[in-house]
């Protein structure tokens, strides 16, 4: 867990496969991102090029977690690439 005691819901974007990837942690951003990077088995290990492109802060897992499926039920690419230009690139904070 974060020292900061919050949650991140976050975006990850991979140029080489074109592709978004949803979901939040309760841990740094980064250290996730890092683990995303490494060697395991799942939707992001098909790539190595994923970057943070999004993130919002919230209060608790679960505020995450439901922004997480918010997002996730928009099945709609167009609506993502504006929340990532609504300006709460990387420093968002939601409660």
């Amino acid at each position: 867990m974060n020292p900061t005691n919050y949650a991140t819901f976050y975006i990850l974007f991979s140029e080489s496969l074109d592709k978004f990837y949803i979901g939040h942690t309760e841990d740094e951003v980064e250290s996730r991102l890092k683990k995303h990077l490494s060697n395991h088995h799942g939707f992001t290990s098909k790539a190595k090029d994923w970057q943070i492109v999004y993130s919002e802060n919230f209060e608790s897992k679960s505020l995450a977690y439901a922004r997480e499926r918010q997002v996730k039920a928009w099945k709609s690419r167009q609506r993502i690439v504006q929340l990532i230009g609504s300006g709460f690139l990387v420093t968002g904070y939601c409660d």
